[in-house]
C-alpha cells in the first residue's frame, strides 16, 4: 500500500511545474500542467491514466475539485489569481498534502 502511495504522490509531484502568470491564464478555460487539469473534459490526466473530476466548485479566488481513484479520495485547490495548487489525497491510512504551481498551457 505505502509503495502506491509512493507512486501517486511521486506522480503528482513530479507534474508539478513552477511560473508567476497572470491571473487571466488561471480561470478554468486552458488545460494546466500541474496535474495536467483538463477542465474542458473535467478530468485530472496523469501519464497512464485519466481520473474524472466528481465534483467543481469555481469562485473569484480559486477553483475546488474534487475526485477519487483506487482508494483514495482527492482535492485539488487552484488559486487563480498566481497558479498556486494545493492537493490532498486520503485514504484510511494514508493521506498526503502537496503543494505546488501550475503552468498554463
Amino acid at each position: 500500500m505505502k509503495t502506491n502511495t509512493l507512486r501517486m504522490a511521486l506522480a503528482v509531484i513530479f507534474c508539478f511545474a513552477s511560473a508567476a502568470l497572470s491571473a487571466a491564464e488561471f480561470d478554468g478555460s486552458r488545460p494546466l500542467l500541474s496535474a495536467t487539469i483538463d477542465f474542458a473534459k473535467k478530468n485530472v490526466t496523469g501519464p497512464q491514466r485519466a481520473t474524472p473530476v466528481r465534483f467543481g466548485q469555481t469562485d473569484e479566488n480559486q477553483i475546488l475539485l474534487q475526485g477519487t481513484e483506487f482508494s483514495f479520495a482527492s482535492t485539488i485547490v487552484l488559486d487563480r489569481v498566481d497558479g498556486t495548487i494545493g492537493v490532498t489525497l486520503v485514504n484510511r491510512e494514508d493521506a498526503l498534502v502537496l503543494f505546488g504551481a501550475c503552468t498554463a498551457m
